[in-house]
């Protein structure tokens, strides 16, 4: 028979496997920033920084003594960390560097298929000649070869260079060795991550095993579907036939809903949930999450366990959308109270709050909105700026 599993119990067990529970003001040091990534698997990696980039949003929501400079440490020196693909460019444990060359071989013929459609027949004109300067000059960034005749219409319409490194790069030949204004700068991997991080080699099934595996352990329980998702790695098929060959080691439980709908079925290890050890109680405290942030990453299962319906409405037409360009999810203790639309002017240096939408029955309290003005104080704090500066109608009076 399966196990019934509260909703508050869910949300909690999946707080605790992405690094939600602790105490987020206890001390971190590089070791630690390490361990966490670890933990929740890979961080995702993005460009806008309307507040700050969601990388370090995403550890900074997880602990407030996060330093940036740990992670550029690890990633650019100690080579602790790579940078590539998971749904989305991600950062992650070089330690799995080994089974993301199934991805890349996987990965190879369906790209060079797709480019060649996207880029014309000629898309890999430049890819020996720029391999081959990388090989002998080393690390170069885009612009560095850039042809001076190539007018670019974007990233629809990369030059041939540019594509010859990003291609190389999605099928692991070059490795990220540090961006610079956030640009990649392009190595070849065996310069980039220690030559213990690409062996041994693992086959197909220790890869296929371990994709699952260790994707069921950070989600804590989970479809097959789920266990597909969350690296990207294996077809939603292969999942399922993971599930099954390993039924002696799983178990079927069900999830309640937080709308109290009917339960999701799905899997967890053998000896759920006592296998997982004692769950601590997720802060109190208010936290401003990264539009970006693994704990919402699969809105399906974000809307299920929280009740909480998250769109980015970044590539919405203005007038079509809901809440704004780049709203931040608010979470309390253990539950997801609403989203606030704010951005860091750094020349004024303030955090300018926009707007509050609370979720429906959450109230704004006295003390709710103490607790969100000392979470906007950190965060004005973590972004650089002196103050929060809260914007004529913010509360949506």
């Amino acid at each position: 028979m399966a196990i019934l599993i509260s909703n508050e119990q869910a949300r909690r067990i999946f707080l605790e496997r992405q690094g939600l529970c602790a105490a987020p003001n206890r001390a971190l040091d590089k070791a630690g920033l390490l361990s966490l990534i670890q933990a929740i698997g890979f961080v995702q990696v993005d460009s806008i920084a309307t507040v700050e980039r969601a990388h370090h949003m995403i550890l900074f929501s997880r602990n407030q003594t996060y330093r940036r400079d740990h992670l550029t440490t690890l990633l650019e020196k100690d080579g602790a960390l790579f940078e590539h693909w998971t749904h989305d460019a991600s950062i992650l444990p070089s330690e799995f560097f080994r089974y993301w060359k199934h991805r890349f071989r996987r990965r190879e013929p369906y790209l060079a298929e797709r480019w060649k459609k996207w880029q014309g027949e000629n898309y890999d004109s430049a890819f020996e000649d720029t391999f081959r300067h990388i090989e002998e000059n080393g690390a170069i960034m885009s612009r560095d070869m850039k042809a001076e005749d190539h007018k670019s219409g974007g990233w629809w319409n990369w030059h041939p260079n540019k594509t010859a490194l990003e291609y190389y790069w999605h099928i692991g030949k070059l490795s990220i060795a540090g961006r610079r204004n956030f640009q990649k700068i392009y190595d070849l991997t065996e310069r980039v991550l220690p030559l213990h991080h690409h062996e041994p080699e693992v086959t197909e099934e220790v890869f296929l095993d371990w994709a699952c595996r260790s994707a069921l352990t950070r989600l804590g329980f989970a479809t097959s579907g789920e266990i597909a998702a969350f690296w990207d790695l294996v077809t939603p098929l292969e999942a399922k036939l993971w599930v099954e060959t390993h039924r002696d080691e799983l178990v079927e439980i069900l999830i309640s809903p937080a709308n109290g709908g009917r339960p999701r079925p799905s899997f967890a290890f053998a000896g759920f949930p006592e296998n997982l050890g004692d769950i601590t109680e997720p802060p109190n405290r208010i936290r401003v999450l990264s539009p970006f942030d693994p704990l919402l990453r699969d809105r399906d299962r974000a809307e299920r366990l929280f009740n909480f319906n998250y769109r980015i409405e970044i590539f919405v037409p203005e007038p079509k959308r809901i809440y704004g360009y780049y709203v931040f999810p608010l979470m309390e203790g253990d539950r997801m109270i609403g989203r606030i639309d704010m951005k860091a002017d750094r020349k004024a240096g303030t955090l300018d709050v926009k707007r509050l939408w609370l979720e429906p029955g959450v109230r704004a309290s006295a003390g709710r909105l103490e607790r969100l003005e000392a979470e906007l104080v950190r965060m004005a704090r973590f972004a650089g700026v002196e103050s929060v500066r809260f914007l004529d109608g913010w509360r949506g009076e």
